[in-house]
């Protein structure tokens, strides 16, 4: 499992050796992990940003924040203000606990699965990756689901590069393409 302890005892001690930093708090580490999900038939009817907030609640086990649109959009019948997204930001042990079952449960359950890319970062030494279905989950239970709802995973370190980014995920056990 990987968690905080684990993390403070064995793989902060080789990122140090690896990335060459002289001090142990130097080391980057995670930070947050923030799940967004865009509903864009929220306008149409308001029940299914309703459900999209249950699937997205069991996935991450904590009620999600409403995202309310920030300015109208004749074109799309949308409104300043309507809710047309979900967020939900983990921190501390359900991040872990998150991350865990990501790299572990979820992530082997794709058909042909080799990895996930390497390009995926963006500068900052932070990783998204994007599902196209959240029945992937262990949670999610497939023929109870109306619609299928893909959604976004922001996984925020506090590396000041890509570089370190990808050897704290590499060290974490996130499996990348060779």
């Amino acid at each position: 499992m990987v968690k905080q302890a684990r993390f403070n005892k064995e793989i902060a001690k080789t990122l140090q050796k690896e990335l060459d930093l002289k001090n142990v708090m130097a080391v980057p580490s995670l930070s947050k992990i923030v799940v967004n999900m865009g509903v864009k038939d929220a306008i149409t009817d308001k029940k299914n940003i309703e459900k999209a907030a249950v699937i997205l609640s069991q996935v991450t086990g904590q009620k999600p924040k409403w995202a309310s649109a920030k300015k109208s959009i004749s074109a799309f019948k949308l409104r300043e203000g309507d809710k047309i997204g979900l967020v939900v930001t983990l921190r501390g042990r359900k991040m872990y606990d998150f991350f865990e079952r990501l790299i572990s449960i979820v992530m082997p359950r794709f058909r042909d699965f080799h990895g996930v890319k390497k390009t995926s970062f963006d500068g900052n030494g932070n990783y998204t990756l994007g599902f196209t279905e959240s029945t992937v989950f262990p949670e999610i239970d497939p023929g109870k689901v109306d619609k299928i709802q893909g959604f976004e995973v922001s996984i925020v370190t506090s590396a000041a590069n890509d570089k370190s980014g990808f050897a704290l995920l590499k060290a974490l056990g996130m499996p990348f393409v060779k």
